[in-house]
């Protein structure tokens, strides 16, 4: 059965909008764009890079597709499974998609991805898409939860959580403090039991 991973650079308030520069995502007047810039050290670069290089598809709200679209098919030199993967895209209005090999989820978006789950390939890695994140915790779809929380509280943004939670229970399987205090986690769910109490 394949995995959603989710990925994701989080401040200490929980946000993850807009991580990666002053224009990547705006909306609702978000003016913090970029704030990782800052925390970069070669040891956040060589897990990183670890964890990119894994097997994996993406799995992508619309907002990060449109972000993504255009920028990694001029940058597959920086990251060649970014263009490799299949893209689910979770939109209601997007009908096609220009970033190849690119499949369209909309409708049951949940019940869509519970089904490729079960069909055989390789984990399905969410970044960014704070919306479909809503929509895959509240029906319990995450297996994992990659994290790289910084040491900074923005007060404003899209939150990992935003739409709350159900029980769930966790595991660090691997966790690391960078250089500049990023720490690196990885929370992979605990057995049904101790996780759907």
């Amino acid at each position: 059965m394949r995995k959603v991973v989710v990925l994701e650079h989080i401040s200490l308030d929980g946000v993850i909008q807009g991580p990666g520069g002053p224009d990547e995502d705006t909306s609702g007047g978000f003016a913090h764009g970029g704030w990782i810039s800052r925390y970069s050290d070669p040891a956040l670069g060589t897990l990183l890079r670890k964890q990119m290089s894994l097997p994996f598809d993406l799995l992508l709200g619309r907002k990060t597709y449109d972000i993504w679209a255009p920028y990694w098919p001029q940058h597959g030199d920086a990251w060649p499974g970014a263009n490799a993967a299949t893209k689910y895209v979770a939109s209601n209005t997007l009908t096609s998609g220009d970033w190849y090999p690119s499949v369209i989820l909309n409708g049951d978006v949940a019940a869509k991805v519970a089904m490729i789950k079960q069909q055989p390939g390789p984990d399905l890695h969410v970044w960014g898409s704070g919306h479909l994140l809503q929509t895959l915790i509240k029906h319990d779809l995450v297996d994992t939860f990659w994290l790289m929380i910084y040491p900074i509280t923005l007060g404003a943004g899209k939150r990992l959580f935003a739409g709350g939670t159900i029980p769930m229970g966790f595991s660090v399987t691997e966790s690391t403090v960078t250089p500049q205090g990023v720490i690196v986690v990885n929370y992979a769910r605990a057995s049904a039991g101790a996780s759907r109490s």
